[in-house]
């Protein structure tokens, strides 16, 4: 009777528990949420092979496995299963096998699996993972690019250590100026090379050699030549951009150039003919932003011509139409991704658009899709109220065949988003923004905002769901985020509005959007909160160095003093060559001139600094000289240092979660408590 009556009361404490759950997205959340990423469809149109991603809340880790459905979205199940990270599918021409890469042994390796049989078997066992993998027109050799280490001696010659001794690990020695890199730390002495295997298995062979990075390999329709891009220039570490498209002969080695062009040439696509290439690239102007292009040319490289010179936005993802007539893509037009098909003559027509939503952190845009010889394609069906799910469609209808979030996001209440425009105070342009309120939101209420800014700067937000947006829209604040200018997707004069003038009147842009929010009576205007990562670091920074009207702001990621950032990030030649004119002891002025450290004298509000310790794109040492100078200048200040982290802090969900934490205690430190909100988080 006792134990009867103890479990009874565990029960009932159980569904206590069970009852208040909140209605609104918690922190512990991000670790429930998954999306759809890397659909692949089968040859003849009728399945889809998808990588489904999951998070481990005991590991604190990002898994996948790959899932199988039919086009019609019946039988939709998983190919792969367990916690680990199965990714990369691609179908043989034939539909009978595929190839994926998957650390189930423990470490990465390339598997092949027959579709019929479900039998599978360990193509690649080394210590360096494939990776761009593509399958030759018969189906019998594989072909991709794998690191190949070299061996480095160092100069430094150091005394035999006595037997026993225990001396430091040797002196690191470096002469290259690209040596490190955010992500993964200091470069190791190599570069990717390309290689072929068969199917049967054996021992990869080596096709590409030297001390250049070759990649992306595509077959020639008479499987006897690859099609590559790299860059072998001598100067290449100064002349990062000067990519060209290469052939290779399989049969004797030899290299033949096929562009040749000042400016980046890459993503080779073999029509099915075998008699033309498009590829992907610009000339380059030292412009901080400058459009991708769609190019044509015979397959030796004769007769290039530009296609998509109508087209005043970024091409990406190119796939040959199975008659050779054109070409499908993906491009973002105003913030939105879309599927288009472009005529080999450059006519473009759209497909369908609302691909996204694989970025679980914050709104940016993204997307992708394949597509069959019999036209259907499979891509990232985006919403603003879920991650990433499986889309389908023809061309003329679209159907989403997966819901991986209606297990969480079913019983809870996620913030409206709003798109709008709104004109620039400075000079008129038309600025597109997004206002997310929180649910329950009641209009006749007064909320506080947060304005949040994207990175880049040469990026965009767009209408998808965003894990951290909504976690502050729960928190009760109405949220502003915006695509100001020098964002992509808007062309290249937009984005060319702060080339060599970053920032500047993007400034004037982003306070714009603000008075456009506080204009519509639902926004407290003394409650103004304002925060941003990377590039949005900088332009927070430089936002409370201009105004005092933000009640608090955190400054995540950022870039304080452009002179230094220029000489001590993973990007030297990109900040003097391409952001800025002259390098910095060429033109000191200028750099102070854009750096946010320029401004401190002028900051009263109450600031969190919040950085990945490991960050190599913006440095710590970026974040420590402003919070020393908030110090100095007696200005309410905190840093937040998120240990192991690079730049993208978001690759572990914790840290994530940490972000967001971080960024709402500071804000709700500061947030006047009258304010009238049901805050439950």
């Amino acid at each position: 009777m006792k134990r009867s009556i103890i479990a009874l009361t565990f029960l009932f404490i159980s569904l206590q528990g069970f009852s208040q759950v909140s209605d609104r997205l918690e922190m512990l959340d991000i670790f429930n949420l998954e999306y759809v990423s890397d659909p692949q469809i089968s040859p003849d149109g009728n399945k889809i092979i998808y990588v489904r991603n999951f998070k481990d809340v005991m590991t604190d880790k990002n898994l996948s496995n790959l899932w199988i459905v039919n086009f019609d979205g019946s039988q939709n199940r998983p190919l792969t299963d367990g916690k680990q990270g199965d990714r990369s599918p691609r179908w043989s021409h034939d539909g009978s096998k595929i190839v994926y890469l998957s650390n189930k042994s423990g470490k990465t390796e390339l598997y092949l699996r027959w579709m019929d049989t479900g039998e599978e078997r360990v193509l690649v066992n080394s210590e360096k993972t494939p990776s761009n993998i593509s399958w030759s027109p018969d189906d019998r050799y594989l072909a991709f690019n794998m690191f190949v280490p070299t061996q480095k001696a160092s100069p430094i010659k150091m005394p035999q250590k006595p037997k026993g001794a225990e001396w430091n690990s040797p002196p690191v020695y470096v002469d290259n100026l690209n040596w490190r890199r955010d992500g993964v730390g200091l470069l190791p002495s190599g570069n990717q090379q390309l290689f072929t295997l068969p199917v049967s298995g054996g021992t990869p062979r080596q096709i590409t050699f030297g001390g250049h990075d070759h990649t992306g390999p595509q077959w020639g329709k008479d499987g006897r030549h690859l099609y590559f891009s790299a860059n072998l220039r001598e100067d290449s570490e100064l002349e990062i951009q000067d990519s060209d498209i290469y052939s290779v002969s399989l049969t004797d080695g030899r290299l033949t150039k096929l562009t040749n062009r000042y400016g980046p040439d890459g993503n080779p696509r073999i029509s099915p003919d075998g008699n033309q290439i498009a590829y992907i690239g610009y000339d380059d102007t030292y412009k901080g932003y400058q459009v991708r292009k769609l190019y044509l040319a015979g397959i030796d490289g004769s007769n290039p011509k530009l296609i998509s010179g109508n087209l005043d936005r970024d091409v990406g993802n190119i796939q040959w139409a199975s008659n050779g007539n054109g070409l499908y893509f993906q491009y973002v037009d105003k913030a939105h991704t879309k599927i288009a098909y472009i005529t080999t003559k450059g006519k473009v027509n759209d497909i369908t658009e609302g691909l996204g939503g694989m970025s679980l952190g914050r709104p940016y845009t993204s997307g992708t899709f394949t597509i069959a010889s019999n036209g259907n394609y499979a891509y990232s069906w985006a919403e603003t109220h879920e991650p990433s799910d499986l889309g389908a469609g023809n061309g003329t209808t679209n159907k989403r065949i997966t819901r991986v979030n209606e297990d969480l996001l079913d019983y809870k209440k996620l913030g409206n988003v709003e798109e709008i425009w709104y004109k620039s105070s400075v000079d008129g342009l038309d600025i597109n923004g997004w206002i997310v309120t929180p649910p329950g939101f009641d209009p006749s209420k007064k909320y506080p905002l947060i304005l949040e800014i994207h990175g880049g700067p040469f990026s965009s937000y767009g209408p998808v769901f965003s894990g951290e947006i909504q976690l502050m829209a729960a928190a009760g604040y109405v949220v502003l985020y915006t695509n100001p200018r020098g964002s992509t997707s808007y062309g290249a004069s937009f984005g060319n509005e702060i080339d060599k003038n970053y920032p500047s009147k993007d400034y004037d842009d982003l306070m714009s959007g603000v008075d456009e929010v506080i204009s519509r009576g639902y926004v407290d205007e003394s409650q103004l909160f304002v925060t941003g990562g990377s590039g949005g670091g900088v332009l927070s920074a430089w936002i409370i160095g201009k105004t005092n009207r933000f009640k608090a702001a955190v400054v995540a990621k950022p870039v304080i003093n452009w002179f230094s950032w220029a000489l001590n990030s993973d990007l030297p030649v990109v900040g003097t060559k391409y952001w800025f004119e002259k390098k910095p002891w060429e033109d000191p002025e200028t750099y102070m001139k854009h750096s946010p450290i320029s401004l401190v004298g002028n900051v009263t509000t109450p600031t969190m600094l919040l950085t990945g310790e490991a960050d190599l794109r913006t440095p710590i040492h970026e974040t420590e000289q402003f919070y020393t100078a908030l110090k100095l200048q007696n200005v309410e200040t905190a840093m937040v240092r998120i240990p192991g982290a690079y730049h993208g802090i978001a690759a572990k969900p914790s840290n994530l979660i940490a972000k967001v934490a971080a960024i709402l205690t500071w804000f709700d430190k500061y947030k006047t408590e009258s304010v009238p909100i049901d805050i439950k988080r």
